[in-house]
């Protein structure tokens, strides 16, 4: 399958529409059902955590959601933001668009990936819309957009078409450029956000001031190395035992997306072991993923995911993925500035040297000694500051 052309992604010219997240009581109540008549797996012999989820932990979760966690309250954080949506290529998308504390605050996309959604980002929008609240000047703000990825969360709507990450990236453009007026903005995306950073450094390098990565979106076969260096060589192993121990989920998504969305619609404890997993595995924090987030910021971005209906709409980059090119190559290099920043406990950290085949405008390569893929609620004072400093460079 292949991206549609451009001229069906276009603005309807219809205003953006404000919008208020809001989930039925029947909703809750019914998710409270399904959690408390959970049908629980046995516990494989072995390490906690070594084949999976954890079921001791999961019922613990799974509880705390059920009898204890507040979704009003993280319903009324998350629409502080400024939620709106808009109609582009006859799909509703969302996002939430902050202005910043300057009259003369840049723009600046965020965008994020699976299994995360825009809540990620609350507290980074917090840090540059307000740097003043931070202890930094409000001149360094930015006016910053949140979308909900096309096929994902409040961008959902059951039974339209599915998104790609070429096809989203598009839309994206089109809401910075043509919806909300914005020449030339910045972006920076993490996981499936990065690979949008990337696309528009490249298919958008027109509108793009520069880019702000935590993940390279470098392909999956390496090129021939005759002499690979130390850092290759570790790279390559890296990348050996990431594809062979935990790529199951994208083989899954990549291929049977619609089978396995029946299991995590249908129970909260599937869709939750599902991505917690991801949570606990890809980040820095030394096996208690609930000390290291917190059980709110798990369960809130889980119940974007619950509400909506999204997971199997979610999975359909991976799908699109697999057919078709991959989405910078050396003969379509990401041009525009670019800075990255790597965590130690990202799932892939490429040396500079492969990066550079694909980026071709690297200016900032800055290494973090402690974080993982959820860079923005990992680390979000040291991510904002790097976004902040590099973008002011720019300026």
């Amino acid at each position: 399958m292949t991206s549609q052309n451009d001229s069906t992604l276009k603005w309807d010219g219809q205003p953006p529409r404000s919008f208020d997240i809001f989930v039925e009581d029947g909703v809750l109540d019914d998710l409270r059902t399904r959690l408390r008549a959970t049908r629980w797996p046995d516990q494989a012999p072995g390490e906690p955590w070594q084949f999976g989820t954890d079921v001791a932990y999961l019922k613990g979760l799974c509880t705390y959601w059920a009898e204890e966690y507040d979704w009003r309250a993280q319903e009324a954080a998350l629409n502080s933001l400024n939620n709106h949506k808009v109609t582009i290529g006859g799909y509703d998308l969302h996002y939430a668009h902050v202005p910043g504390e300057s009259p003369d605050a840049p723009p600046l996309l965020l965008t994020h990936g699976w299994p995360g959604s825009f809540c990620e980002y609350h507290q980074l929008v917090q840090r540059l819309t307000r740097p003043s609240d931070f202890g930094g000047r409000p001149e360094d703000s930015f006016t910053v957009v949140v979308p909900s990825l096309p096929g994902y969360g409040f961008s959902f709507t059951p039974g339209q078409r599915r998104f790609g990450l070429r096809d989203a990236t598009d839309i994206l453009a089109v809401l910075m450029t043509d919806v909300l007026g914005y020449d030339k903005f910045f972006a920076h995306g993490q996981d499936f956000g990065s690979y949008v950073a990337a696309h528009l450094g490249n298919a958008h390098a027109d509108k793009t001031r520069g880019i702000h990565i935590t993940l390279m979106a470098l392909p999956r076969v390496l090129p021939e190395l005759p002499e690979p260096t130390d850092e290759e060589k570790r790279y390559q192993a890296q990348l050996a035992n990431w594809l062979t121990e935990e790529t199951g989920y994208v083989q899954i998504m990549g291929t049977k997306p619609q089978t396995l969305s029946f299991g995590l619609t249908d129970s909260p404890a599937g869709l939750a072991s599902w991505i917690v997993e991801k949570w606990r595995s890809w980040s820095d924090c030394n096996g208690d993923v609930d000390a290291h987030f917190g059980r709110d910021v798990i369960l809130t971005n889980i119940m974007i995911y619950w509400v909506t209906g999204a997971i199997g709409s979610s999975g359909w980059p991976y799908y699109q993925r697999t057919r078709e090119p991959w989405i910078i190559s050396e003969d379509e290099p990401v041009t525009v500035p670019t800075a990255y920043v790597e965590h130690p406990f990202e799932i892939l950290t490429p040396p500079r040297s492969l990066a550079e085949i694909m980026y071709t405008n690297i200016q900032r390569w800055t290494v973090m000694d402690s974080g993982g893929h959820f860079a923005a609620l990992e680390d979000p004072d040291r991510l904002a500051n790097d976004i902040s400093s590099f973008f002011a460079s720019l300026h």
